[in-house]
Parts: C-alpha cells; structure tokens; sequence
C-alpha cells in the first residue's frame, strides 16, 4: 500500500496575492510529482485554503483531484470550514455536528482521520477515538492537522499548538499499540517520538518556517510531499520535495 500525503496547500481564490507565492502552480505541480509515484491513496491534511474556507477554491481543488483518478481523503485545518469542505467533497455521511472526522479502510487497512479546525479534539471526538481505538486492537495509522505533541518549533509550539494537547495524549497513549501519526499545520519536517506514538510533520506546499527562531520567519519555500509505504507488516515513510 502506498499513500501520498501533502497538507497546508493554502490555495486562494483565482488572482489573488497569497503572500507572494502562486500556491494554485505549486498544487498543480505536486499533483503532477504525484502521478509518477503509482500511489493508492492521496490524503491531504488540513488548510486546503489560503485564510479561510471558500466553495469556489475547494471546488477548483477538487476539479484537480478528480483528474488524479485515484481516491482520495480530505481533512479541515484551521483555515478550512470543515460543513463547507464536506459539502463539496460529498463528505455529509462523515460530518457530525459540524465535525469531520471518520474512519476509513484503505487498502483494508483501517486509518482513523481528525478534526482539530478548532485547535481541539472536541470531547465528543475523544470520546469516539477511544472507542475507536478499543476496537482496533492493533497499530494504527492516524492523520490530523495539528500535531498532538509539542513539535520544537518555537514560534507554533508558543502560539499555534494544539490547546487539550494533554487529553489527547491521554487517549492516544492508552493505546497498546504503536500509533504512527502523519499531520501536518507547523510548515516543517520533523518527527517526534512520545512513548507509544511516532508524530510526522509533513512540510506544506506553501511555505516552510524556521525551526529555531522564536518569532515567524520563513525558512525556505520548497514544497513537498510524503510517501508512505505499508508492505510485510513494515512501515517505511520519506518525504520528498520538489
């Protein structure tokens, strides 16, 4: 099984100014990168647009998607309207009170989707997580937009991090398995270790922040894309930047 994961693709409305950066020509270009891998599955992990959700950018993304001709799954980040998103993607019978988070087989694989739109996981959502979780008695492959662990990068971690950090943690790591958890939100590479949880942060197809300065500052604008690779029971993962 091989997923391709590409996240904070920030895209906005046709002509606009999206900082200085043509993110339509960088999707355009990662959806191109994309055709060659022979990938399974796509997901992508959370702010499909530039500051907020819009009908008109989530249908021109999905009219892009659609030409790939291999499924695909979508999750909101805090610059999506997740209602908005579900709409558009036909997503209805994933959508609780406004929430989008579901699980889905891929490959036959079970992988279990977020919502944190909010900078949360609602209680309703822990609560469904863990019984999710008690039924799967095995490792698992989350996605989420915001990773539940404090990720190293100064600037986030102090002003963008996931606020009930803790009562997610405390679900997840009640777990008795390994959970591997690809998200993305912080603009950078990385990988975080936490007792049983391994948390990857994709880069974005915007831009990436520097990992050392307190204050935002662009890294680098590289754009990139992860590979995921579940074969033999081994889980191999890369990223890959254009």
């Amino acid at each position: 099984m091989r997923i391709l994961q590409i996240t904070d693709l920030h895209v906005g409305l046709e002509g606009e100014d999206t900082d200085g950066v043509d993110v339509r020509e960088n999707f355009v270009k990662i959806l191109a990168s994309i055709r060659s891998q022979k990938a399974d599955h796509l997901v992508i992990s959370g702010d499909l647009c530039y500051r907020d959700g819009n009908k008109d950018i989530y249908y021109w993304l999905k009219e892009q998607l659609d030409s790939l001709t291999i499924p695909y799954d979508l999750i909101s980040g805090n610059h999506d309207d997740p209602t908005m998103l579900a709409q558009t993607f036909a997503y209805n019978g994933r959508l609780k009170e406004g929430e989008l988070y579901y699980i889905n087989r891929i490959e036959g694989e079970p992988v279990i989707f977020l919502d944190t739109t909010t900078g949360v996981v609602s209680k309703k959502q822990l609560q469904w997580l863990t019984a999710q979780l008690a039924a799967h008695q095995q490792e698992l492959i989350i996605f989420m937009h915001h990773p539940p662990v404090i990720g190293g990068v100064p600037f986030m971690d102090r002003k963008h991090y996931l606020r009930n950090m803790d009562e997610v943690q405390a679900v997840l790591t009640n777990h008795p398995y390994n959970l591997t958890i690809f998200t993305g939100h912080y603009h950078v590479e990385k990988t975080i270790r936490y007792k049983n949880l391994e948390v990857n942060i994709t880069p974005s197809c915007f831009f990436q922040i520097d990992q050392q300065s307190p204050e935002f500052k662009v890294d680098h604008y590289r754009v990139g894309f992860r590979k995921i690779e579940l074969a033999d029971k081994m889980l191999r993962h890369s990223v890959c930047y254009l």
